[in-house]
């Protein structure tokens, strides 16, 4: 019985040392990938930062007026930074995807997986608020000029009015690049759009009758003088 029992053990502990030896060089090659991903990731971050600092990303991002909207969430707006350490994670997770596949975690690296493939959809996210930024404020300040130098009033509402529709706008755009709850953001643009066209309606068909109705006279007159 004794003998037995020895065996067993012997046994076991054989197999757990023949186990652990053929694991040890895949997890030895492993830890070399994740050392080595940390380098090359810390030195491509580094060099991409000095790129956009270079070619003055910041003072770009501060003509076009993000600056005070980064600002106002207390955030300090460093664009160069930002892409240096989306490289920086980029590179790492790719060399974490190569070690956890030397492991055999390939469930591990299905999820890294995905991880990477997002990589993309946030950056254009990032990119279409960014235009949509850009494009609001320059299409606020068009709608400011022209209505004051028409003589209308109510010039700051209407450019605000026209900065929010298409930041909202941008800032759906950039969820549904997302694929952040897509099916509720398609459903909230429509409500919006029919939200405003029966806004609209009821204000001019309330509202605006006696208006519209003076119009359609001035309209007549014009037409029977002319005959």
């Amino acid at each position: 019985m004794v003998e037995s029992w020895s065996v067993i053990i012997t046994q076991s502990l054989q197999n757990l040392w023949m186990g652990f030896a053929g694991f040890l060089p895949s997890l030895i090659g492993a830890i070399v990938i994740v050392i080595v991903g940390l380098i090359v990731a810390a030195a491509f971050a580094t060099l991409i930062e000095k790129i956009f600092e270079g070619i003055k990303l910041n003072k770009f991002l501060h003509t076009i007026g993000l600056t005070p909207y980064f600002e106002r969430a207390g955030i300090k707006l460093n664009g160069s930074l930002f892409l240096g350490r989306l490289t920086y994670w980029f590179l790492l997770i790719a060399f974490l995807l190569a070690a956890s596949d030397a492991l055999g975690l390939y469930a591990f690296s299905g999820f890294l997986s995905g991880v990477l493939a997002y990589v993309p959809s946030v950056i254009i996210a990032v990119l279409v608020m960014l235009a949509a930024v850009v494009v609001a404020n320059f299409l606020r300040t068009i709608i400011k000029a022209s209505v004051k130098s028409a003589g209308f009033h109510s010039a700051n509402f209407l450019g605000s009015l026209t900065w929010w529709a298409i930041v909202i706008f941008g800032f759906f755009a950039a969820l549904n690049q997302l694929n952040i709850a897509r099916d509720i953001v398609n459903t909230i643009v429509t409500g919006f759009i029919a939200m405003l066209a029966i806004a609209g309606g009821l204000s001019f068909g309330l509202g605006g009758k006696e208006y519209a109705a003076y119009l359609i006279g001035k309209l007549r007159e014009h037409t029977e003088y002319h005959r």
